[in-house]
């Protein structure tokens, strides 16, 4: 891979622990049953099978906590008198005092299955409102726009929601097709508040500013009124890095404005990897006030058959169990995709691998290629 100067960031871990905690209940059982059969009269498995529907309530079905504790006082009966233990009054209301015990946290677990479940769809409706939230403001790019082929992916950091503070979005406009990729501070529906800002502000600005510094300040000014509105107690905390990038029409290059963002990689056609970096650095939108130094975009080739990936931290900052940082290039190195889908689809199993399922950030994805075999959508832009 080349590190070039321009002129001057679900799965299998937690299948296996949820795999393990449904086999808790029936080896509990078991235990219970074993424990009471090796040990003296007066120890028995009464702890084992009262926490066996309690340990059930949560994972299985209210009737399968029932079963647990049915089964446990069975059991429980069944060694008394195999073990010829009831052999008295005493050990009888013995008896007696065990199995309400058990049936006791065989009721408990009943309820507790209930409001587990009330949690749960509490949870799932809150989830689908902000999944929804989520895509009104974070929609998919078209696949093709005037001879060029995208494909974006969104993935959470935890499988059980989609809500965070990435995002992209691609535009055609007259000054050709414009992307943006980028991290907002912050999560939760808060988060998509700050990234419905600033999509907004970048699908009503893109068509009219003529460069990529104009249309960063438009986005700039437009998240600082954001915060303002919502009487954000520190402006300054109202921040976000991306990437600005501008694909001419009838040219094979492309502008690229970084705003604190993480550096985009370009794959050529003979899989050569290069990792785009900006001329002059430059603080995240709504830090702008804080330098006197004007934004300047940079110009690289982008020849047919090549294709730009722009990405958020979430994908090099995951970490492997050893707690090593995922190196995009080390995947991408010597192959070619066929389509930016296939690229992102690649990308994100090899995370996956690499993370063995779990990160602590979401990640978010945007691959444009270019190909001439392809025919512009757009009448009056000839691709050359």
């Amino acid at each position: 891979m080349r590190d070039i100067h321009n002129g001057y960031a679900g799965g299998s871990g937690a299948d296996g622990t949820r795999a393990l905690a449904r086999a808790l209940p029936p080896l509990l059982v078991v235990l219970g049953i074993v424990w009471q059969a090796v040990t003296p009269q007066e120890i028995t498995g009464t702890p084992f099978f009262t926490a066996a529907p309690l340990v059930a309530a949560p994972l299985f079905a209210r009737w399968v906590a029932a079963l647990f504790g049915a089964v446990g006082i069975l059991a429980a009966v069944l060694l008394h008198v195999v073990g010829g233990r009831v052999t008295s009054d005493a050990a009888a209301q013995y008896l007696t005092t065990e199995l309400a015990t058990i049936a006791f946290a065989t009721v408990l677990a009943v309820l507790i299955h209930g409001v587990v479940e009330r949690a749960r769809d509490q949870a799932a409706t809150a989830r689908g409102v902000a999944e929804a939230a989520q895509r009104a403001v974070l929609p998919a790019p078209p696949a093709r726009i005037d001879g060029l082929r995208l494909a974006a992916r969104y993935e959470a950091a935890r499988t059980d929601t989609l809500v965070g503070g990435d995002f992209y979005a691609a535009l055609h406009t007259p000054y050709g097709v414009r992307l943006i990729v980028g991290d907002v501070r912050g999560k939760g529906l808060g988060a998509i508040e700050t990234v419905a800002v600033i999509l907004g502000a970048f699908w009503e600005a893109a068509d009219s500013e003529p460069c990529l510094p104009a249309l960063a300040d438009r986005l700039e000014k437009a998240l600082i009124r954001g915060a303002e509105r919502r009487r954000a107690p520190d402006i300054s905390e109202s921040f976000a890095t991306c990437i600005l990038a501008e694909i001419p029409p009838g040219q094979h290059s492309l502008h690229i404005l970084n705003r604190g963002h993480p550096e985009p990689f370009f794959l050529d056609a003979a899989g050569e990897v290069t990792k785009l970096h900006p001329g002059e650095f430059a603080l995240p939108l709504g830090l702008g006030h804080l330098s006197a130094q004007t934004c300047r975009s940079d110009q690289w080739p982008f020849p047919p058959d090549s294709t730009l990936l722009l990405y958020t931290d979430g994908l090099t900052e995951s970490r492997d169990t050893a707690g090593d940082f995922y190196d995009p290039a080390r995947h991408l190195e010597g192959r070619t995709f066929s389509s930016p889908e296939t690229l992102l689809t690649s990308i994100a199993e090899d995370v996956h691998r690499h993370t063995n399922g779990g990160r602590d950030d979401d990640m978010a994805l945007l691959a444009v290629s270019r190909s001439e075999s392809l025919q512009p959508l757009f009448e009056g832009w000839p691709v050359t």
